[in-house]
Parts: structure tokens; sequence; C-alpha cells
């Protein structure tokens, strides 16, 4: 595989798998390493990049969804959907931390959309975290081959 389609067959995969789409991008990760084709480095700020800017669309999409809460479409219930942002109000934006964890992540990000946490700091503990997850995948990844 060429490094054009490596590269970005990974950028996209993180950056879809940070929506609401079902992708896993840490298996894309795991396979390209254990190719040992690229520098991990590179693989694990192109995941980075691509799943974070991933979650940015995330919170784009929180910073309008709310007037549609109480549309029959709408993906949450007003009840759950309450919840989770009174959730996010009494964890603030530290909560962020976990948008890397399944199920809990992508809605983390857009209910900070949804809140208004400014796109600096939304931006850094995102980061953090995606990369962390990235970096302790590609530790396991590369120790067990």
């Amino acid at each position: 595989m060429g490094d054009v389609a490596t590269f970005g067959g990974l950028f996209l995969t993180a950056f879809a798998a940070a929506t609401i789409l079902p992708l896993q991008s840490e298996a894309v990760l795991a396979g390209v390493l254990v190719a040992g084709t690229q520098s991990p480095e590179a693989l694990i700020l192109v995941a980075t990049i691509g799943n974070v800017l991933g979650s940015v669309v995330n919170w784009l999409l929180g910073r309008g969804i709310d007037r549609f809460r109480d549309r029959k479409w709408f993906p949450m219930k007003p009840a759950a959907f309450d919840r989770a942002v009174a959730r996010y109000r009494r964890y603030g934006r530290w909560s962020l931390l976990l948008s890397w964890v399944p199920v809990i992540g992508d809605p983390l990000t857009v209910v900070a959309g949804v809140l208004r946490e400014p796109l600096w700091s939304f931006v850094a503990i995102v980061t953090i975290a995606k990369a962390g997850r990235y970096l302790a995948l590609a530790g396991a990844v590369l120790h067990w081959i």
C-alpha cells in the first residue's frame, strides 16, 4: 500500500470513527503498525489529527442541534438529552478526557458543543485524550510484535 493510501485511509477512518459512524480506527492503526512499513510516530499523529477533527465536527453539530431536540427524528429523547447536559455541567470540560471511550465519547463531544465549550479548550483536552489512547495502543501493539 502506498504512503498516500496508508495515511489517507488511516486519517479518514480516524475522522469518521470520531463521528456517529460505527468505525474502529484502532484496528486500522494496529494493522498498519503491524505491517511495519510506516513510522509509528507519523501514524499516531495522523490518527490523532483525524480523530480530533472528527470530534470538532461533533462539537460543531452540538452548537446548533439542541434547537431540534423536541423533534421526533432527534436521536435522543429529551430526557436523555437533558441528563447528558446535566452530567457535562456537573463534571465540566475535564469529562472530555473520556472522549476516546466508545459509546460515551462521541455524545460528550456533541454536548460540549451544545454547552458552548470554547473551541480552544475543547481541542486541547480532546487532543490529549485521543493522542493518549493512540499512544497506549501503539505501545501495546509494538510491544507484542
